[in-house]
């Protein structure tokens, strides 16, 4: 493969999450009074934040706490609805299966909801134990620092690794990182538009199934391959 790593975003690139996931978040801040954070802001905005950062940013911007609560009462409701309805993304475990390439997840969620994810989907088996979750890390996405400790932990160079990400945070963070970012818009999640925004943060190219992903990863990586070929000489 001329990849020696694939780094996969979990939430709306392996499993449909994003939209169960910033539905509850939606419907906690309209309870508490924060109206404007609709579902499709939430969407636009913090699909592939850390809820840490989520938060932090709502009250920065609204000089206001969302509750000490906050927090656990999403986990608890998002752990419950994972569990209930929560579905791979079509033909993702397929693919990873015919996949020869090292693969690693490296998602902003929990280790307990990446846990409950990859498990209640049958992912698992794709990637365990090469399971990063932004709490490793100082700063999450958009920052490049976990798909950067991932890349490190499993010994492999930035220039080596293809990332699949469906947010915009994903994909600045994968370019930040000097990877190749490969944008994913097959996640229920993704609205209008959505693929011409990963593109113009960056993306090398965007699709919406996972069918597309191995020719893409041979395409780009013999790109960057004859690239690097040429930078060294």
């Amino acid at each position: 493969m001329p990849f020696e790593l694939l780094i996969c975003d979990c939430d709306g690139v392996l499993v449909d999450s994003e939209v169960l996931a910033c539905r509850v978040d939606a419907e906690e801040l309209a309870d508490r009074g924060f109206s404007d954070y609709t579902l499709n802001e939430v969407l636009r905005r913090f699909a592939g934040v850390s809820q840490t950062d989520m938060i932090r940013a709502i009250e920065l911007e609204t000089g206001r706490s969302v509750g000490s609560d906050f927090a656990t009462r999403v986990t608890q409701r998002v752990e419950e609805a994972l569990a209930a309805d929560l579905l791979p993304l079509p033909y993702a475990a397929a693919t990873l299966e015919s996949l020869g390439v090292r693969k690693c997840v490296a998602s902003s969620s929990s280790p307990k909801k990446l846990e409950l994810a990859l498990s209640v989907t049958g992912l698992k088996q794709y990637f365990h134990p090469s399971i990063y979750s932004s709490v490793l890390v100082e700063h999450g996405k958009p920052a490049p620092d976990l798909f950067l400790h991932a890349a490190a932990d499993m010994g492999v160079s930035a220039d080596r690794c293809c990332v699949v990400e469906d947010s915009a945070a994903g994909v600045k963070a994968g370019i930040a990182a000097g990877m190749i970012v490969i944008g994913f818009t097959g996640g229920a999640h993704c609205l209008a538009g959505h693929a011409e925004r990963l593109a113009e943060l960056g993306a090398h190219a965007v699709v919406n199934s996972w069918t597309d992903i191995p020719r893409l990863i041979e395409e780009l990586g013999n790109t960057s391959l004859r690239r690097r070929t040429v930078h060294n000489s």
